[in-house]
């Protein structure tokens, strides 16, 4: 049988995809920013709620890393990627969640990837919250284990699903935070339902460290989970601990299988030191002041407080994310520009990231924000509302 000859541009398809994801307001631009000082345009975009990302107390422990261990790992964890230092924030990490031990990896989306992956597999249910994180999402994909999708938050669905299985085994997947919509997860109601039925609770900490819960320690252990045999958890070190990387907590038996097994934990470079330290640096400031998770929580209490002010469409917040709903891509878009004309950097969600009819702005509050922060706001709010149509109060 002949070959079949392909004429043209092979990279057509690409350009008219685009094309058309800019006339729908889905196209997504690099925005690189300048080094965080006077003049610059407010944060309420990024995932740093403690204002730690710059502190000095991380930035000297991130060059102290760097001095003793260099800049690299060298190696995967395996091999010569396992540091003193290393050793150190897998112990501290178990430590401040409440769970009996801990394994770091080089980001929260490869904790995740290993921890479901690892649990899971032919012979297993997997039942995942329908708004449950990308990495959450992949790695249900990779496992090949059967998924079972429930509506969001419900604790009854997820109990139907493990009790109609014919797996042998089961796992449940679960934000804590949700990451767009800042709502919390019913972790008691999903923890009795798993030890009901003999399944395991995964639980993706990663908005809710450093924010939720006594000292920041977690939604699970302000749940009176954590430690708890049939749970495990997942961590980013990347956001409330303004360092990188990730990593899982949980029983033992969970940790020891994702060293012998775990592709993501394998096959992948360590952490880089001054990564370590300076996480580990941000350990030390939560454990010795309660405080900034408090002011974040109130803080972002504040910012829904303001957006639910000028009319606009937003939820009440368990941790620091707020969304403030404008349904279509464009009108979001468009929220944010005003939001920059004001001073203010904010995230703009759009599809995929969200589903369709809710884009969104996800405005993030930090511990470290100013009463002059909220004023600003407040006014590109009122103006946001005005400007779309979008307020509650027309």
């Amino acid at each position: 049988m002949p070959r079949m000859t392909v004429t043209g541009d092979p990279l057509a398809r690409l350009r008219d995809a685009a094309a058309r994801r800019a006339a729908d307001g889905l196209h997504r631009t690099l925005r690189p920013r300048p080094p965080a000082g006077p003049g610059g345009l407010v944060d309420l975009a990024s995932n740093d709620y403690l204002g730690l990302a710059g502190d000095p107390r991380l930035v000297e422990g991130a060059v102290a890393a760097a001095r003793a261990w260099g800049t690299g790992s060298t190696g995967s964890r395996l091999v010569t990627g396992t540091t003193e230092l290393h050793a150190e924030l897998d112990r501290r990490l178990a430590a401040f969640t409440g769970s009996a031990a801990g394994l770091v990896f080089s980001s929260g989306f490869l904790a995740n990837l290993g921890a479901v992956t690892a649990l899971a597999g032919p012979g297993t249910l997997v039942v995942s919250d329908q708004v449950n994180h990308a990495s959450l999402v992949d790695a249900c994909r990779l496992s090949r284990a059967r998924t079972a999708i429930v509506p969001h938050r419900d604790a009854a669905a997820v109990a139907r699903a493990l009790a109609g299985r014919d797996e042998d085994h089961a796992i449940v997947v679960t934000d804590a935070v949700f990451s767009v919509d800042g709502d919390l997860a019913p972790l008691r109601e999903l923890h009795a339902a798993v030890r009901a039925h003999g399944a395991l609770l995964v639980v993706d900490e990663a908005h809710a460290l450093g924010v939720v819960g006594d000292h920041g320690r977690g939604a699970a252990h302000a749940a009176g989970i954590a430690g708890e045999p049939d749970v495990v958890l997942t961590l980013t070190l990347s956001k409330s601990l303004a360092a990188q990387g990730g990593a899982v907590c949980g029983p033992a038996e969970v940790i020891e299988t994702l060293v012998d097994t775990g592709r993501s934990f394998i096959f992948d470079t360590g952490l880089n030191p001054p990564a370590a330290g300076a996480a580990l640096a941000a350990l030390d400031v939560l454990e010795a002041d309660p405080e900034p998770p408090v002011r974040a929580r109130e803080t972002a209490r504040r910012i829904s407080n303001l957006a639910a002010g000028s009319g606009l469409e937003t939820t009440v917040p368990a941790a620091a994310v707020v969304p403030v709903f404008l349904g279509e891509p464009l009108a979001a878009v468009r929220a944010a520009e005003i939001c920059a004309e004001h001073g203010l950097r904010v995230g703009c969600f759009r599809p995929p990231s969200v589903p369709k009819g809710r884009a969104c702005l996800r405005l993030t509050a930090r511990a470290t924000l100013e009463e002059a922060d909220l004023t600003l706001l407040g006014a590109a709010l009122a103006e946001v509302a005005s400007s779309t149509g979008r307020s509650l109060h027309t």
